[in-house]
């Protein structure tokens, strides 16, 4: 059983349209609708509910200032034994 959450307005003609993945192509399924009204204005901006701080993104992406970041040798692996 696979889930897909996602966010939808709902058309004028009462109409709830879900786009599938390809993989569903000509399947059978059964499907569970669960349904939760949203505050109106909600879909217009998704940044505003993912519960991320505002301005969060702008801040820190690309906000390294310090010395360039090096990945030091991890060294040699374990040589473990086979299981099987």
């Amino acid at each position: 059983m696979h889930s897909i959450h996602l966010k939808t307005t709902v058309g004028s003609d009462g109409v709830l349209r879900v786009q599938l993945p390809p993989e569903y192509q000509e399947q059978e399924l059964e499907a569970i609708v669960i349904l939760e009204l949203l505050p109106k204005g909600e879909l217009a901006n998704p940044l505003k509910t993912s519960g991320w701080q505002p301005g969060f993104f702008e801040e820190v992406v690309g906000g390294w200032v310090g010395e360039p970041l090096v990945r030091e040798n991890q060294g040699d692996y374990e040589v473990r034994e086979n299981l099987f």
